[in-house]
């Protein structure tokens, strides 16, 4: 079967639980809406739907934050969802602010592509919180849950958010809900790229279509099956099934509270 298949949720529902838990959060909070970074893709432009439509297009802010490794095309498509929804965005190329950061620390020079590219999510959510703590609005973030069983984000970069509206859906079903939100088609098929360098695409960097990615992270993590079925399972060489495991077990310290010592509360105070 078919990761759709397996993998097939019902949209009205799904939509309905997503939309109460965005009502409800900002109820709980105090905050004025929505504040999150649209990067022209499938996922942001599912989020930001559901925003206006939980909260209204006026209480939504949408920040476009290219870089020069951005291509135009997601620029346009951010654009075009934001002008979709009638929702007020802004446009800030962030490409001088990450080359400065990268230029003035030790070792710049020599930095590995991903320590350079990861600079830009965590510039994005500064971006982000400082127009949230001057809207009072909470930042809603765009991550689905194979990126983040995967730990394919930034830390404290796009996973620094306030709420995670997709962030229990595989991303075979976000394609489910943007079908059924009216997404546009050349969205929710376009190439998922994080856009952190340039020519770099998700599936590539993975190793998996997100189809298989999504079918076997579901054995693996939903159903416990062992590494060895469900590669067979999802007609793929077992060790590349391990290469997904052993990403889910490096990246878990992204998905747990920061690491506490033990200290007794009474002995801290002697």
């Amino acid at each position: 079967m078919s990761a759709v298949e397996v993998l097939k949720i019902n949209v009205n529902e799904t939509k309905a639980i997503i939309l109460e838990f965005l009502r409800k959060l900002i109820e709980e909070s105090g905050a004025d809406g929505y504040v999150l970074g649209l990067s022209g893709g499938v996922d942001s432009s599912v989020v930001v739907k559901l925003c206006v439509e939980a909260v209204g297009r006026k209480k939504v802010l949408g920040l476009l934050m290219p870089s020069d490794t951005t291509p135009q095309e997601d620029v346009l498509d951010a654009e075009r969802i934001a002008s979709i929804l009638g929702i007020e965005y802004e446009i800030m190329d962030i490409t001088r602010i990450s080359d400065s950061l990268a230029n003035i620390c030790k070792h710049g020079s020599q930095a590995s592509v991903l320590a350079k590219g990861n600079i830009k999510p965590r510039v994005r959510m500064t971006i982000l919180y400082y127009h949230a703590n001057i809207l009072n609005r909470l930042v809603a973030g765009t991550g689905n849950r194979s990126e983040l069983l995967i730990g394919y984000y930034t830390k404290y970069g796009d996973g620094g958010v306030d709420c995670l509206p997709i962030g229990n859906l595989y991303k075979t079903q976000v394609r489910q809900l943007a079908e059924h939100l009216g997404i546009p088609s050349s969205i929710v098929w376009k190439t998922p790229t994080a856009g952190l360098w340039k020519g770099q695409t998700d599936e590539d960097e993975i190793g998996l279509k997100y189809e298989q990615l999504d079918l076997l992270l579901y054995y693996l993590c939903d159903l416990g099956i062992d590494v060895e079925t469900a590669s067979k399972l999802v007609n793929i060489q077992t060790e590349l099934a391990k290469k997904i495991l052993m990403m889910i077990k490096r990246s878990e310290h992204k998905r747990l509270p920061i690491p506490i010592p033990p200290i007794p509360v009474t002995l801290a105070r002697k």
